[in-house]
C-alpha cells in the first residue's frame, strides 16, 4: 500500500492558515474518498476537509488547537490507489520567494519559521520582504503577546476575589481582539459624523415590504439601500477604495463591501458581497439575505469573509446612534449606520419653512489618516447621506 499525506489546501488568496478544530475520523478507520475527515477554522469561518483518496487514516499530524500552515502535511492515509500531482501540497509547487540574508538572519533569531515568513506582506521589489517588513511584523506580534500574557496575569491574580467569575476568550474573540488591535497600530483613525433624512426610504419599505415578500420569499431590509447608495458614493470618490502597502497606494478597481455582522453568541464576523456595483437593488436584497443568513448559522466558505475593499457596520440595529468603527485592515474606511430616528425638523420648500417630523439617521465614518484627509472622508459621509436623502420612493423592485 502507498501512503497519501493530506495536505493543508488553499483556501482563498489571503488566507495562509487554519486551526485544527476537531478531528471526525479515529486513527485505523477506514475512510472512503470525499468522506469528511477534519473540521478547520480560518479566521472565523469554519469548514471540513475531504479525504480525496479511499484508504486507512494512518496518522493525525494536526492536533486539535494546533495551527497548521497552508500546504502542510496534516494527516498520512494507507491508500492503493495511485494518486497524481493534483495532491501535491500548493505550498511545494509555487515559486520559491527570495529573502535576503538579513531578513533570514533576523526571522531565525526571533524564531520566525519559514511558513510563518511566507505570510509577511513585502514592500519591497516584487513584493520582497525587507528589514523594515520583518521588523514590524515582530514589533505587532510581540504587542499581541505581551497583551496576552497581561491579559493571563490579570486573570490569575483575580482567580481568589470573591464575586467575580473568570471567563477564557474563546478563538473567534481572541482572533477579533488582535485584529482590532492590529488595526489600531497601523491606521491612524479619524472619525467623521454626518446626519441623514431618510424618510422617503423608511416610507418607501413600509408600503411595499409586505407585498415584496410575498412576492419573492425575501425580507426587504434597508441595508440593500444602504449598501447602493455607498457603492455610489465610491464611484464618485473612488480614493476610499484603497488600501496601502508601505508607502504606496493601491488604488481597488472592484467594490467588494463587507457586512460586519453580529453572531447569535455575540461575536462578529464580515462576509463580503464580491462586485457590488454589479447588482440591482433586488439583487443586493437576495445577496445581502443569503450572506448574513448563513454568516449566523455558520455556513459561509472562507472566501465569503475575505477581499472586502469597504465595510459597513449596522450599529442601529442595537441601539446606537453614533460610534467610532475600527477599520478592517488592510482597509482604510468603515461606516456606521446608526439607529434610524423620528425627529422635529425644519423643512425648507419654496413657500418657505415648515417644522415636521422626518426620519433621521447619523452616519460615522472612521478612516485612515495616513492616506484619508478630513475633505475626502468628511465628504464621502456627506456624498453618502445626500444619496440617501434622493432615494426615489416611488423605486420599483
Amino acid at each position: 500500500m502507498a501512503e497519501y499525506n493530506l495536505p493543508l489546501p488553499a483556501m482563498g488568496e489571503s488566507i495562509a492558515e487554519a486551526t485544527i478544530i476537531r478531528w471526525l475520523k479515529k486513527e485505523g478507520d477506514f475512510v472512503k474518498k470525499e468522506d469528511l475527515l477534519v473540521e478547520i477554522a480560518t479566521d472565523k469561518v469554519n469548514s471540513e476537509i475531504s479525504s480525496p483518496v479511499n484508504g486507512i487514516l494512518k496518522k493525525k499530524l494536526f492536533a486539535p488547537n494546533e495551527v497548521a500552515k497552508v500546504g502542510n502535511f496534516i494527516a498520512v492515509l494507507e491508500t492503493e490507489e495511485k494518486f497524481s500531482l493534483e495532491y501535491i501540497p500548493i505550498i511545494e509547487k509555487s515559486k520559491k520567494r527570495f529573502y535576503s540574508p538579513l531578513v533570514r538572519t533576523i526571522a531565525k533569531k526571533e524564531g520566525i519559521s519559514f511558513y510563518e515568513l511566507k505570510t509577511i506582506k513585502g514592500t519591497g521589489e516584487k513584493e520582497r520582504v525587507t528589514k523594515k517588513d520583518i521588523l514590524k511584523y515582530i514589533r505587532i506580534k510581540k504587542n499581541s503577546i505581551v497583551i496576552s500574557k497581561y491579559n493571563s496575569i490579570q486573570s490569575i491574580n483575580t482567580t481568589n476575589q470573591k464575586n467575580e467569575e473568570i471567563i477564557e476568550m474563546d478563538r473567534m474573540r481572541r482572533i477579533t481582539a488582535e485584529h482590532m488591535i492590529r488595526s489600531k497600530n497601523i491606521s491612524a483613525h479619524v472619525t467623521s459624523f454626518v446626519e441623514a433624512d431618510v424618510t422617503n426610504i423608511v416610507k418607501w419599505r413600509e408600503k411595499i415590504k409586505e407585498t415584496f415578500q410575498k412576492n419573492t420569499g425575501e425580507k426587504l431590509t434597508l441595508m440593500s439601500v444602504f449598501v447602493e447608495c455607498v457603492v455610489k458614493a465610491i464611484k464618485d470618490l473612488p480614493m476610499i477604495n484603497i488600501s496601502v502597502n508601505g508607502t504606496s497606494i493601491i488604488k481597488k478597481r472592484n467594490i467588494h463591501i463587507g457586512l460586519a455582522t453580529a453572531l447569535p453568541n455575540g461575536n462578529l464576523i464580515v462576509p463580503v458581497i464580491k462586485n457590488a456595483d454589479s447588482y440591482n437593488l433586488i439583487g443586493l436584497i437576495k445577496i445581502i439575505n443569503d450572506l448574513i443568513k448563513r454568516a449566523k448559522s455558520n455556513q459561509l466558505k472562507p472566501e465569503e469573509t475575505q477581499g472586502g475593499t469597504y465595510t459597513i457596520s449596522n450599529i442601529g440595529s442595537f441601539g446606537n446612534l453614533f460610534g467610532t468603527p475600527i477599520i478592517h485592515q488592510p482597509q482604510v474606511a468603515i461606516l456606521a449606520i446608526g439607529l434610524i430616528q423620528k425627529k422635529l425638523s425644519i423643512i425648507e420648500t419654496p413657500k418657505g419653512d415648515l417644522i415636521g417630523i422626518r426620519h433621521k439617521i447619523y452616519l460615522s465614518h472612521s478612516y485612515d489618516h495616513r492616506v484619508i484627509d478630513g475633505v475626502l472622508g468628511g465628504c464621502f459621509a456627506k456624498k453618502v447621506a445626500l444619496y440617501l436623502e434622493k432615494f426615489n420612493c416611488y423605486t420599483k423592485i
